[in-house]
């Protein structure tokens, strides 16, 4: 369980009067900067005042801004999966057969996967710490429950066709996707060195993106 910063006794520094200010571009860029340090030392090793390094800025801001490490990191978690999540909403998914409907998913969930490798890290560093934020965090679990929603809708679609076959839990579903989407990613180093293959190959994206998608519509196949 890791225990929580304290704040400095000195009070937080606002932004400075008679300056240009844009409170959501600073947050931002702290954000940003905190993806960077969570990312490479870890929820423990990370420190706010490298976090200001990278800003060019004071400790004292960014405590102005989010309180705490832990809530600054809380906010990290909130953003990466806000990032997945409004981006799979802009799918269109609705719109498609529902064949269709979960090849843009799947493709989507690859290729999410393997351009934000800071997200995969993040989770994979939050696992590290038994799920503690996400726990916290009510706005990841209701960003979540869209995807479910919007993976019911296209089973019952496909079911209602003749597509899909019945009993598939939504869940179910989107664990299969996740979970090689994020394997490849999180396990590139190991796998590839023990196995001897490069998994930021193009021709072997290409090659695991279509097979993921086959095993996935053979799964469904009524």
């Amino acid at each position: 369980m890791t225990t929580s910063t304290e704040l400095p006794e000195l009070p937080a520094e606002a932004p400075r009067k008679g300056r240009k200010n844009n409170p959501e571009k600073t947050r931002e860029n702290i954000l940003q900067a905190a993806i960077a340090e969570f990312v490479q030392q870890g929820l423990s090793g990370a420190r706010v005042d490298a976090i200001a390094e990278r800003m060019h800025t004071s400790k004292r801001m960014i405590y102005y801004y989010f309180g705490s490490k832990e809530q600054l990191y809380l906010e990290v978690l909130e953003k990466l999966y806000g990032d997945i999540r409004s981006t799979e909403g802009k799918l269109h998914l609705a719109e498609l057969g529902p064949r269709e409907a979960i090849q843009r998913l799947v493709e989507f969930t690859f290729d999410h996967h393997d351009r934000n490798v800071d997200f995969v890290r993040i989770v994979s560093i939050e696992n590290i710490h038994y799920g503690e934020f996400v726990r916290q965090s009510k706005t990841i679990r209701t960003m979540s429950t869209n995807i479910l929603d919007a993976m019911g809708e296209i089973l019952q679609r496909g079911q209602a066709e003749g597509l899909f076959r019945q009993g598939i839990e939504p869940l179910d579903l989107h664990l299969l996707i996740s979970s090689f989407c994020f394997y490849r990613v999180s396990n590139r180093n190991t796998f590839g060195q023990i196995f001897q293959i490069d998994l930021t190959d193009e021709a072997v994206k290409a090659r695991h993106k279509a097979m993921i998608c086959d095993s996935v519509l053979r799964y469904l196949q009524a």
